[in-house]
């Protein structure tokens, strides 16, 4: 029995997965392609896989030629390009369809709590950028844990230069990596808005904004790779 090959050939492809295709041929992956649209790479992939990807085609159709003509290639560019090209989707009845997201929860008390594992955090950690937005609009506080290998990081597991009064929020996994967490509410935490400005400047990858925290403040190395993320708020006192 031949294997199974579940992407269509060239000319089976939609629009979108042609466009996709040729914005990879022009150096932009499909991660780039997803932050430029404002999606996850799931659903770039689902161009070639479920047919999907229709409404996304004027959008990615400016955005190519603009890499191809005037050689834009930076990815917050291309996303201010794709933007006002991309419309929702409609319903049977004619009414514009709902985005399905995950809810960000953020209570009265400013408490909220978000969580990226593997999968997420290589598409940047996306579903955590809105609980972030939301808790810099409050003026919350914010503390986080990085999980990664325990090569990554740079100083001694427990060191107070580390993560001054949390000593005890370090785990060591069998697996050889170590979680430690970085600021609570008992030390003040960090700025929300802070923080948010640092994932805009990432352009939304919030998985690049905490690395990059952590390698300015020399506790771990550079392109040592987080393996999992969260993120806590609370409102200060």
């Amino acid at each position: 029995m031949p294997p199974r090959n579940r992407r269509p050939t060239a000319r089976q492809l939609n629009e979108a997965a042609r466009l996709a295709d040729q914005l990879q041929a022009a150096g932009l992956t499909k991660r780039d392609i997803a932050r430029i649209i404002n999606r996850d790479p799931s659903l770039v992939s689902q161009f070639y896989t479920r047919n999907k990807g229709a409404a996304f085609v004027p959008a990615l159709t400016h955005v190519l030629a603009a890499v191809q003509t005037a050689g834009i290639t930076d990815v917050g560019e291309l996303a201010d390009i794709a933007a006002p090209r991309i419309t929702r989707r409609t319903t049977a009845s004619g009414t514009r369809a709902r985005v399905r997201t995950k809810a960000v929860l953020i209570t009265p008390t400013g408490t909220g709590t978000g969580r990226a594992g593997a999968q997420a955090i290589a598409s940047g950690s996306a579903r955590l950028r809105p609980l972030i937005a939301e808790a810099a609009r409050q003026g919350l506080r914010l503390a986080f844990t990085v999980r990664m290998p325990k090569t990554g990081y740079i100083l001694a597991s427990g060191s107070r230069t580390d993560s001054p009064g949390i000593r005890r929020d370090v785990i060591q996994r069998a697996d050889h990596t170590e979680e430690r967490s970085y600021g609570s509410a008992s030390t003040g935490g960090f700025d929300a808005a802070d923080f948010a400005r640092r994932v805009d400047a990432a352009a939304g990858d919030v998985t690049a904004a905490v690395q990059q925290w952590l390698v300015e403040t020399g506790r771990i190395h550079e392109g040592a790779h987080i393996t999992h993320l969260e993120i806590r708020t609370w409102r200060p006192r």
